[in-house]
Parts: C-alpha cells; sequence; structure tokens
C-alpha cells in the first residue's frame, strides 16, 4: 500500500480554513488549476482534474471537533483508497494535512504530483481570503 502525506502551513485562521474544506462540493474552488469542476450531491462528489481525469468521492467522514474530513474514491483504478484532509491550529494561522493511502503502489507516481499540486492550490486560495 502506498501512502502520501503532506502538510503545509496556511496564512489563514482555523475557522475560514475550515469552513471552506468542510464544504465537500468546493473542491473545485479549494483547489483550483487542479480541480476545473466539482459536482456533488448527498456527500459523493464528481471532480474533474485539469488533465481530463474524472474521479467520484465519496465522503466517510466529517469530524467537526477536528476539523477533518476523510473520504474515498470509488470508481477508477484503484483497488483500494483512503484519504483524509485536516486543519490543525499554527502559530501561523493552519497546518493542512493531507493523507492518502491506497492501491496498488504503482499509482503513486500519478497521484503524488496532483496532492502536491493540490497543496499549493489550496494553500493559494485560503490565503487570498
Amino acid at each position: 500500500m502506498a501512502t502520501i502525506y503532506r502538510d503545509i502551513e496556511i496564512d489563514c485562521s482555523l475557522d475560514k480554513a475550515w469552513d471552506q474544506l468542510r464544504d465537500f462540493g468546493n473542491a473545485a474552488r479549494l483547489f483550483a488549476g487542479v480541480l476545473v469542476d466539482c459536482q456533488e450531491a448527498s456527500g459523493e462528489r464528481t471532480v474533474t482534474f485539469n488533465n481530463g481525469y474524472v474521479v467520484q468521492e465519496q465522503l466517510v467522514s466529517l469530524d467537526e471537533e477536528k476539523c477533518r474530513l476523510a473520504y474515498t474514491v470509488v470508481n477508477g483504478d484503484f483497488a483500494h483508497h483512503s484519504a483524509s484532509m485536516q486543519m490543525l491550529p499554527s502559530a501561523g494561522g493552519v497546518k493542512f494535512v493531507w493523507i492518502s493511502d491506497f492501491l496498488p503502489h504503482e499509482a503513486t507516481q500519478r497521484v503524488e504530483p496532483l496532492v502536491e499540486a493540490g497543496c499549493q492550490a489550496i494553500k493559494r486560495f485560503l490565503e487570498s481570503l
């Protein structure tokens, strides 16, 4: 199983950051440039990446107290996928933590650049608020 763990400091209040992240249908705004569309209904969203790749994701949990959401990819070539995103308080605002576990391991070459670009995109968006 492959694991990608990324965290990034963001100059934004925890309340503002969590308010944006907790909106599961807000992914195209949060990750603008990486995602070009997001359609959400009843805890499931379809996201379209800038390369045309389309993924269906299902919300697994939303933890208001811990400012954390977990989701899974329900289509495509993953044998297994589980990911979480969390906002943690930090001295400079928040720390955004994104953890993604998946099979097959070979998907790392495709997924890792998207996670890297996604971290930069959410930082840009939240710091613009």
